[in-house]
């Protein structure tokens, strides 16, 4: 009897490309080797066609795109990979040429998040985007949804199985907004409910394998899921950080970020992305040894732009450090924190940093409140951050974190 391996064979990819000037074709080829790895495949081969414009009907060229076939057959390649959105036609003509499987940037990118989404809301964004961009790209499925239907539910004999499905995939995507739009309301009283306890949010933002759930883990031992993947963590956490002055700050994790990302994913994630515009202080980690670190932090702050957080601190932190020496640092990058959060280098400058920047200034105290206002430590609880409290013989000792206006209360009571 024979006996067959149940191993899933790694897909082989060949990566395409065409150059016609309106952004560095090369370095976004290089990110989507990066990502189709990410992906699971293996990225075999990439291929590279200079053009002025975009061919309508094969994007490539017939010469190119028999030269492509030439090569899937050769390297028994399983799946082409475009950097770019494809038409409908588009796909259908390269994959009766090529007889591979086609698939773009886009799809690439949703096959991603699709594999790396956990929390509900993930799930159905992702969902979301997915039937967004899949819904004008039915007309290119051919025959297969061409077939008449009918039956309960349809409008008759005469009904398309392409109109059905376009039907069905519009009412999910109506229930998946009123999903979202649900969920969407429930984040918003979470924040309210954290301004009206004064809590402060300090957001992780940044491109997509700049180090952000690994400085989460280092600065409060979150247990965020780190690999040197894009997109290794897709669902945004939260966690609380104390500062060394004592006061406590929430910690939120956002999704990563890459050049050319697609609208579809930037509207299906706009409610996780704003919980950096609705946060006191944003951390902008970029991963400083990367050649494209000038690139990586401009998509991010462009992105920061787009959300209105112009009038929201911004923090700069150069990550990934200990990988670089201190002249070509210096020579770079001017007014950053520069860590490394997998060494835990730099981190007590960011924790500074953080300090520098909260929307309230506060001190911190040691008072020895009189028993005729202990009243007082009540509203220090309330507003402020309690360290420690202990009853002596003349009152109560009390050490504290206030903001000014409370200060001004308490500065007759205050200690050695």
């Amino acid at each position: 009897m024979e006996l067959k391996s149940n191993e899933e064979k790694i897909t082989r990819a060949l990566l395409v490309s065409v150059d016609t000037g309106e952004y560095d074709a090369q370095a976004s080829l290089d990110e989507l080797f990066e990502l189709v790895k990410s992906a699971g495949a293996d990225p075999v081969l990439s291929v590279t066609q200079n053009l002025q414009k975009i061919e309508k009907g094969t994007f490539v060229g017939t010469g190119k795109l028999a030269e492509i076939a030439e090569i899937c057959e050769s390297q028994e390649i399983d799946l082409l990979v475009f950097d770019s959105e494809l038409s409908p036609t588009q796909i259908k003509n390269i994959e009766a040429e090529t007889d591979v499987r086609v698939i773009d940037r886009t799809t690439l990118i949703l096959d991603i998040f699709a594999q790396r989404a956990r929390s509900k809301e993930g799930k159905l964004q992702v969902e979301l985007a997915q039937l967004k961009y899949m819904l004008p790209r039915l007309t290119g499925k051919g025959i297969a949804m061409s077939r008449l239907g009918g039956g309960i539910g349809t409008r008759g004999p005469g009904e398309t199985k392409l109109e059905t499905d376009r039907r069905h995939i519009r009412r999910r995507i109506e229930s998946l907004k009123e999903e979202l739009s649900d969920l969407e309301k429930h984040r918003q009283m979470l924040r309210s409910r954290r301004k009206k306890d004064g809590v402060i949010t300090c957001a992780i933002v940044g491109y997509t394998n700049a180090g952000k759930s690994t400085l989460m883990n280092c600065l409060t031992d979150a247990g965020v899921l780190a690999q040197d993947k894009l997109f290794a963590t897709l669902d945004p956490t939260s966690r609380a950080l104390k500062l060394p002055s004592g006061i406590t700050v929430m910690m939120i994790d956002t999704v990563g970020l890459v050049r050319r990302l697609p609208h579809h994913l930037v509207e299906a994630f706009r409610s996780t992305l704003e919980e950096a515009a609705q946060s006191d202080i944003i951390l902008n980690v970029c991963d400083a040894s990367s050649d494209e670190a000038r690139t990586h932090m401009q998509v991010t702050t462009d992105l920061l732009e787009s959300l209105g957080c112009g009038d929201t601190p911004i923090i700069t932190v150069l990550n990934k450090c200990d990988l670089l020496d201190e002249t070509m640092l210096a020579q770079d990058f001017k007014a950053c924190v520069r860590i490394s959060a997998k060494n835990g280098t730099g981190i007590d400058e960011l924790l500074n940093a953080i300090e520098n920047n909260l929307p309230v200034r506060m001190k911190r105290v040691k008072i020895l409140l009189p028993f005729a206002q202990a009243g007082l430590a009540n509203e220090i609880r309330n507003k402020g951050t309690l360290i420690y409290e202990e009853y002596v013989a003349e009152g109560l000792s009390v050490e504290a974190v206030v903001d000014e206006a409370l200060y001004a209360k308490l500065a007759k009571y205050e200690c050695e």
